[in-house]
């Protein structure tokens, strides 16, 4: 059975949302990259079950990034931030090079800062 690694962020957002036993196999399986066979073992359940509690968390895990988007929305959230960062970059360079820097440097700078502190 192929590992979608997505699955292992959605993991970290929508994971409470699981059961128990779901989430606790989902994440032997994707983030401790425990085999079928060694979560069976660990559960106490047969290989069969491991595998079907997996793809129904996975299932619910694709359905609740469809419903609320909390994944697209920080990775879009990520983006804007690294492009107030590089224009704030801009605005430094051209500060600097128009009027030696000043206060516009300092204001760029601290935008900078402000994006990096709130960046992952």
């Amino acid at each position: 059975m192929p590992k979608n690694l997505k699955i292992s962020v959605l993991l970290d957002y929508y994971g409470g949302m699981l059961t128990e036993k779901q989430r606790e196999v989902a994440e032997w399986y994707y983030n401790e990259d425990l085999s079928l066979a060694e979560i069976a073992e660990h559960s106490g359940i047969t290989r069969q079950g491991v595998r079907d509690s997996i793809k129904r968390a996975e299932s619910q895990l694709v359905e609740c990034e469809t419903k609320m988007g909390l994944h697209a929305r920080f990775v879009g959230i990520q983006k804007s931030l690294d492009e107030i960062s590089e224009q704030a970059s801009y605005i430094q360079e051209e500060s600097a090079r128009v009027a030696g820097g000043g206060a516009f440097w300092n204001r760029a700078q601290r935008i900078m800062d402000l994006t990096d502190e709130i960046s992952w």
